[in-house]
């Protein structure tokens, strides 16, 4: 029998990997194996597997709901906090920092490293778009449904004069259609034996469900304006199914429109968090750095982090308990599927607006993305390095 760990021992832990995970949350499920299966025996590899599992189904930032679901194992509820409060802290402090430094650089925001971050934006975008096409639309129906969300998401401004909501429309689709067209095997699910109470999973589920109905209540009568912050925060980081990079168009539909953030300095900062380790939702901290709304920049930036994240550990603490009877349900695995499939097409409309369309330039811009993506793929360049890098020549660039 494992010996359970205490809060601050767990917070040392993932405060350790919060420095050192690199990669994205695949690359993330790496190293939490060889830290909690090979060297503390925390997990073993069945468990870690039904965790794994557990946090692909559901929406949000899987690596963190990865390390949130390790830590309540390890130490109760307090235990995922720590865990989540560790992993995410380094790049946080980061991606705050980096926001205040554009806000005080004022009019450097036009300078040529900034169009290389941008350029890295692209290729990353585009290497997710590869990588998720592969793995989550293995099939002609799954990649016709992503092909579809695309086409959806792209047209939707014309269809509807405008109107917001493509992305969740998108979504929504692609689990309608997903539960109607897509197979299921009939493979057994491993058991999860480890759980909080139903009466604690049925709380988290009500308290994820008020406050995606309440907060955009209460921004639009206009409580607070860091409320509308929390509204729009709260439901990307609810929406985000196929892992952090989907929070991209989510994001960018929430705050460019509402003239929160521009285009420009939005596609930077996401450009920039590829060099950090950790989840890529800290981008939020950023975003709220980079607000000029009512109160000072690091409250927004912390009431964005906390928004975007709070999802995550209500889903996490929801489905624990039930979770082995709803993935054993086909229907919803056919369903999970065509959101996955939706996800993919949601990537590749917004890698070709805003990120094409307001980036590439120029023959230049181009070859410059191209030679990043192919680095990406078929290399193992570290992206941090990428990032530096393509900084580093945008800066050149305008040098020439």
């Amino acid at each position: 029998m494992r010996t359970p760990a205490s809060a601050l021992s767990i917070f040392r832990v993932f405060l350790k990997l919060g420095v050192t995970c690199f990669g994205g949350p695949i690359a993330h499920f790496g190293y939490y194996r060889d830290e909690f299966v090979v060297r503390r025996g925390w997990l073993d590899d069945r468990e870690f597997a039904d965790l794994a599992a557990l946090c692909q189904f559901l929406p949000g930032p899987a690596s963190s709901q990865m390390g949130i679901a390790v830590g309540i194992k390890r130490a109760g509820l307090v235990g995922g906090l720590a865990a989540w409060l560790g992993f995410t802290l380094p790049s946080a402090a980061i991606m705050v920092g980096f926001g205040y430094g554009l806000v005080n650089l004022g009019d450097a925001l036009g300078t040529g490293w900034l169009q290389g971050l941008r350029i890295m934006a692209v290729a990353v975008v585009a290497r997710a778009v590869w990588g998720m096409g592969r793995t989550l639309c293995p099939d002609p129906r799954r990649a016709a449904l992503a092909f579809f969300a695309a086409v959806m998401v792209i047209l939707w401004p014309t269809l509807t004069g405008g109107a917001p909501g493509a992305q969740i429309a998108a979504i929504v689709a692609g689990g309608i259609l997903g539960r109607l067209v897509v197979p299921t095997g009939n493979e057994p699910p491993q058991p999860l034996e480890f759980a909080p109470s139903r009466r604690i999973g049925v709380a988290a589920w009500v308290l994820f469900f008020a406050l995606l109905a309440l907060l955009p209540a209460l921004g639009w009568l206009g409580v607070h304006p860091l409320v509308a912050v929390a509204d729009a925060f709260y439901r990307s980081g609810a929406l985000v199914f196929g892992g952090g990079h989907v929070v991209l168009p989510l994001l960018q539909a929430e705050v460019v429109p509402r003239g929160w953030v521009g285009n420009e300095v939005f596609l930077a900062g996401y450009g920039a968090a590829q060099a950090l380790p950790g989840p890529i939702f800290t981008f939020a901290g950023y975003l709220g750095a980079m607000m000029d709304v009512d109160g000072a920049r690091w409250v927004t930036a912390l009431v964005a982090l906390v928004a975007i994240f709070l999802p995550a550990h209500l889903l996490v603490i929801g489905a624990l308990p039930f979770w082995d009877a709803l993935r054993s349900r086909a229907g919803v695995r056919a369903a999970l599927a065509g959101v996955n499939a939706a996800v993919v097409g949601l990537l590749l409309a917004v890698l070709y607006d805003p990120l094409w369309t307001e980036t590439i330039r120029a023959p230049t811009d181009f070859a410059f993305a191209l030679g990043i993506f192919g680095l990406l793929v078929f290399t193992k360049v570290p992206p941090p390095v990428l990032a530096g890098a393509a900084a580093l020549l945008g800066a050149a660039s305008t040098l020439f």
